[in-house]
């Protein structure tokens, strides 16, 4: 499909919805369709993604910023039919061959008020392709907008329903202003929220984003940290017979344990073996991690932070340890703290963690770790943003469904 989007400015310019354009440009150039942006300012995303530069298009333009000066006093001058016409011409030649035009806050804003009237004027003539109005934000709901907004035309065209268009806004809020604005029923609004690059917003390094691929990690939740070499006195298997307990309360809770094998003891392997056996008898491929598997080498101290940010909570069922600099790293990262109750890791956590004996039952365990977490709202939300709001999620669920309509 050939999609293009337009607004005033794209990025590298800064704001928001130019980067949540950015965004969607990206997702639907890797989903096969081809897309063009059309901005006043701004640059090309990729070769990909190519940018239609129509300077009367930015809101910041010298001439646009003169025509709105007259406007929000009230007057529509020569002027603003002249840059209007010219407009029409110009957008027309830009959407050549476009089946799909996404127009964010274009037609809801009074920022380029002759860019509003020229797709207004096309749209009516039947000269637009399918149009899709997506509203961050509604100029006549706004009460800072009010002393610039007049009665009659071209103000009215923010607060009227264009007819055979698409509407998009970006929550349930911007919804009932929409609809209380335009008479629309809510139910034929389209509620698409912003998400989340959450790679890029925690930096996580290359080779984190690669495993967190290889486990499909972000459908996960809770992730349980174990950053401990795979040796037995780390208590491994009670790790494991506590997630799969835990998948009562939690279904996709998951397990991540990062370290290498130990390297002063044969028996390590042997030791790894009987972890991997115990995987497989308890269900756990898909939910319990072993770095190990996955790499051949030492992960660096990069990658291993990385894992602090990702994960939920520590766990560390440890039965002997000689200090805990995991208790330490996980207090840095704000992490909850679920840990053996041995002096080391007491004399660390203090007050801070929640300790458990290194025999406990599997099945109270993971009902401690459940209602910890489950009454916690940092938890909740964290796990939220991942189910919910990354930008892959938003464009499967949301944003396809409605460029295929």
């Amino acid at each position: 499909m050939n999609i293009a989007i337009l607004h005033y400015s794209v990025s590298p310019i800064v704001g928001g919805v130019e980067s949540v354009i950015a965004h969607h440009a990206r997702l639907m150039s890797a989903n096969g369709h081809s897309v063009r942006l059309i901005a006043g300012r701004g640059e090309a995303s990729s070769g990909q993604i190519p940018l239609i530069h129509v300077p009367l298009a930015d809101s910041r333009h010298e001439r646009i910023a003169y025509v709105k000066q007259e406007l929000d006093r009230g007057l529509v001058t020569a002027d603003f039919e002249v840059v209007r016409d010219k407009l029409v011409i110009e957008m027309q030649t830009a959407l050549t061959g476009a089946a799909v035009l996404i127009a964010h806050n274009v037609c809801s804003l009074n920022k380029n008020l002759p860019l509003t009237a020229a797709l207004h004027q096309l749209h009516g003539s039947g000269k637009l392709p399918r149009l899709i109005l997506w509203h961050h934000d509604l100029a006549w709901t706004t009460p800072r907008y009010r002393s610039e907004l007049h009665e009659g035309y071209p103000w009215d065209l923010l607060r009227k329903d264009w007819r055979k268009t698409t509407h998009v806004v970006v929550s349930e809020s911007r919804r009932a202003e929409l609809a209380g604005l335009m008479n629309l029923d809510p139910a034929s609004i389209e509620v698409i929220p912003n998400g989340m690059d959450i790679e890029r917003f925690l930096k996580l390094e290359l080779q984190t984003k690669t495993l967190i691929t290889k486990m499909s990690l972000w459908g996960a939740a809770p992730i349980l940290l174990l950053p401990v070499r795979l040796t037995p006195r780390k208590n491994i298997e009670l790790a494991l017979h506590t997630v799969a307990e835990l998948k009562e309360y939690l279904p996709q809770a998951a397990l991540v344990v990062t370290g290498p094998l130990g390297p002063h003891d044969a028996n390590n392997h042997k030791y790894l073996q009987k972890l991997l056996d115990l995987r497989r008898q308890l269900n756990l491929q898909g939910a319990a991690y072993f770095l190990a598997e996955l790499v051949d080498s030492f992960l660096s101290e990069e990658v291993i932070a990385d894992f602090y940010r990702v994960a939920d909570a520590l766990f560390l069922p440890s039965r002997e340890e000689g200090f805990g600099i995991p208790i330490l790293e996980a207090g840095l990262s704000a992490m909850p703290i679920f840990c053996s109750g041995i002096p080391p890791l007491r004399s660390l956590g203090s007050d801070h963690a929640t300790y458990f004996s290194p025999d406990a039952d599997p099945h109270e365990l993971a009902k401690l770790i459940a209602t910890q977490l489950l009454s916690s709202p940092l938890y909740r939300l964290r796990a939220d943003i991942r189910e919910r709001y990354t930008w892959e999620h938003i464009y499967s669920e949301k944003i396809s469904p409605i460029l295929e309509q």
